[in-house]
Order: structure tokens, then C-alpha cells, then sequence
């Protein structure tokens, strides 16, 4: 049976204050959490702060990004290596807004879940596609070629080393949701994808709902055959809003 996993990214959110007390409120509440995992993926500059908070916690923390360089003359950069320092867990590899903002293409976030699965790093995959995209009714398509690409250069068992994430574009940020019944659609579509080529690869294969996730929202979303948490947004910086989706996996 695959376990929940509830993550946060706070993007380019907080500051030391904000996030001593987002953690202090993380920390006192997550005993009422029974089923999910729950982690933060957290600004690289903050990961000290965050792992004095978090170590010998229930809650596992992670980074929003990596290089696909181990080292060297890459100004700005950081490196799987310089994550594990600070005890990482996870790391978000093609965010749509890195997809968006940076251009980094699907071979690039393959080169990226590649990096982190060779350093002991768990990548959080991310795909969705754009509203002109699902307007034009290939979202099917569009998140086919990005998980391919992660197929075709490290092979379906790296998968097993990882976690997909289900992120429509058009409803990150804007108050929109995918109904409970797209989200599924798409999620069983991309196990389904997987599990042509091995299926129990796909089985064992957590996919997050990664759109507008809230706390009214995350039992239904949560209760679909193939929905297994959330890669939380803004909801991941208010502690009550955050655990609220939690603890919507405990059914």
C-alpha cells in the first residue's frame, strides 16, 4: 500500500522569523498526522534553519531545485551534494515554473531527477500542462513527453527511487482546482503509462495532486484510487492550513 506523502514548497516565500514559527506550528501539530509522510521543500538559503528545527522530527525536508553538475564553475547553482549536507530528504525537479521561467526542458528535468536519484536524493517529478494546453485536449500528451523523458534516459525502475507529481498549471495560483475526477483522470493515466512498462513500478509509484490542494478540498481529492498526497503550495505556509491537508489522509 502506498503512503501518502503531503509535501510543501514554499517557493520563494518566508524569511527566518516566519519560518521559525511555520515550523514551530508544524512541529506541535503533526502528531495528529497517522497516515501521511509530510515534508517541507524549503528555499536553499533556509535549509540550515530548517534542518536545527525539523532533526528527530516526523517531518522530512527538502530543496525546490538541483543541478545535473555534481561541482565546478556553475555560479548559482546547487548541487545534490550541497543538499545532502543539510540533511535533505527530497527535491522538487521540474516545477512548471522552472519549466516557464528558467526553460528548462523535459531533458533537462530528466538530467535533474538523474542527479538527485544518484546522490540518495528522492526527486518529486513534476508534469501538467498549461489551460491552452487541456483546452486543446492534450494534457495527455503533454504529460506523456515529460515523464518519457525521465523513462528514456535513466529507464522505468528509477522511477521506484522516486515521486511523480500531477501539477495542472492552470490551477497553481490562481484559486482554480482540477475537479476531483480530472485529477484522477490524469494521475490514472500517467500509473497507467508507467505500468506499461512494469507494472509493479507502477503500483508502488506515489503521484501527488499538485494544484490549489486545500484543506477543504484534500479529503475528496485524497479519497481517489490514485491520488497519494500533495505537493502543497500556498497552503504550505500557514501551519493550520498545512496541517489541515495532512491530516485529511488519515480518512
Amino acid at each position: 500500500m502506498r503512503q501518502p506523502l503531503v509535501a510543501g514548497n514554499w517557493k520563494m516565500n518566508g524569511s527566518r522569523a516566519s519560518i521559525k514559527v511555520l515550523l514551530d506550528g508544524l512541529k506541535s501539530g503533526v502528531g495528529s498526522v497517522k497516515v501521511a509522510e509530510v515534508a517541507v521543500c524549503a528555499p536553499a538559503i533556509y535549509l540550515p534553519d530548517v534542518q536545527a528545527q525539523l532533526q528527530g522530527t516526523a517531518i522530512a525536508w527538502g530543496g525546490q531545485d538541483l543541478s545535473t553538475e555534481a561541482s565546478g564553475a556553475f555560479t548559482g547553482e546547487i548541487a545534490a551534494s550541497m543538499l545532502l549536507d543539510f540533511g535533505c530528504k527530497y527535491v522538487i525537479v521540474g516545477h512548471s515554473e522552472r519549466r516557464e521561467y528558467h526553460q528548462e526542458s523535459d531533458l533537462m528535468v530528466a538530467g535533474k531527477f538523474a542527479a538527485a536519484r544518484a546522490a540518495g536524493l528522492i526527486p518529486i517529478l513534476c508534469v501538467g500542462e498549461t489551460l491552452e494546453e487541456r483546452e486543446q485536449g492534450i494534457t495527455e500528451d503533454v504529460v506523456a513527453r515529460q515523464l518519457d523523458a525521465v523513462i528514456k534516459l535513466e529507464g522505468v525502475a528509477a522511477l521506484a527511487d522516486g515521486v511523480l507529481a500531477y501539477e495542472p498549471v492552470w490551477a497553481i495560483g490562481t484559486g482554480l482546482t482540477a475537479t476531483p475526477e480530472q485529477a484522477q483522470d490524469v494521475h490514472a493515466f500517467l500509473r497507467t503509462r508507467v505500468a506499461g512498462h512494469d507494472a509493479d513500478v507502477a503500483d508502488g509509484l506515489r503521484i501527488l495532486y499538485g494544484g490549489s490542494m486545500k484543506p477543504g478540498n484534500a479529503a475528496e481529492l485524497l479519497a481517489k484510487a490514485d491520488i497519494d498526497g500533495g505537493l502543497i503550495g500556498g497552503a504550505s505556509l500557514k501551519a493550520e492550513d498545512f496541517l489541515g491537508i495532512c491530516t485529511a489522509a488519515n480518512g
